[in-house]
């Protein structure tokens, strides 16, 4: 079986979607006010920094530590975030749609207090099928990502043996990735997203050991974003969608 040296993946930075998305939850609003499509959600000027702070992180890394293959998801906010941080680096960079975030369906767009509001059914499907297995209609859940990062997982190490790969995507995908690294279930996974949300552009990444498989280096790291004001994440930062 074909295997990776190392795997990372950070999460893209702070989108133009985000901020609306923490803004209309704090006003109670039903709606998120963005006009672009999910795949076309840019950056924000903080968003820009943080993905600069990357940049720095990865021009730290030894000729040995750099990866040796980008794989990007094809958001914008995310191919932002890559192009940023790996300006200057010599690196093959494809872009692969199972990378995507997660599709919400009929419920794109609305805030917590706005499913509850008009999708009241939705919200008690959701209690009934718990947050992993719950798919809204026309959208998927976390499940349903999780078939896609597999199937990526596997052709990546069959395509790219020994070598190290670096991934941008969204949260869900960042917390996904550790589900399968780790071999975490259903319970350690939902209660590691309630304790710990992703935060934009924090770096997660895993070596292997042929004596212990997978081994975690750091998970949801963003010392590198400390050094920056501008580019430190918020307690709220970094909401792609409702918790749902």
């Amino acid at each position: 079986m074909h295997q990776l040296e190392w795997i990372g993946i950070i999460r893209h930075g702070e989108s133009v979607g985000n901020v609306a998305a923490t803004t209309a939850e704090e006003k109670g609003s039903d709606l998120i006010d963005i006009t672009e499509r999910d795949a076309d959600v840019p950056l924000s000027d903080t968003g820009e920094k943080q993905a600069e702070a990357v940049a720095g992180w990865l021009h730290e890394l030894s000729d040995d530590e750099h990866p040796q293959v980008v794989i990007v998801s094809p958001y914008l906010r995310a191919r932002q975030t890559a192009e940023i941080a790996l300006n200057g680096l010599d690196v093959p960079t494809v872009r692969d749609e199972r990378l995507r975030d997660r599709e919400l369906g009929v419920l794109d767009l609305h805030t917590v207090h706005g499913i509850q509001s008009k999708f009241p059914e939705e919200s008690e499907r959701r209690k009934r099928l718990g947050k992993f297995y719950y798919r809204p209609p026309g959208g998927e859940s976390w499940a349903d990502v999780l078939l896609r990062i597999r199937s990526l997982l596997r052709d990546v190490a069959e395509d790219h043996p020994e070598q190290r790969v670096l991934f941008f995507a969204h949260d869900a995908v960042v917390s996904l990735f550790r589900y399968v690294m780790e071999g975490l279930d259903e319970e350690e996974l939902m209660a590691g997203a309630k304790k710990s949300p992703i935060a934009n552009c924090s770096i997660s990444s895993w070596r292997w050991s042929d004596d212990d498989g997978w081994v975690t280096e750091r998970f949801n790291d963003v010392e590198h974003l400390q050094q920056d004001e501008e580019a430190r994440p918020t307690a709220e930062e970094g909401v792609d969608a409702p918790a749902v």
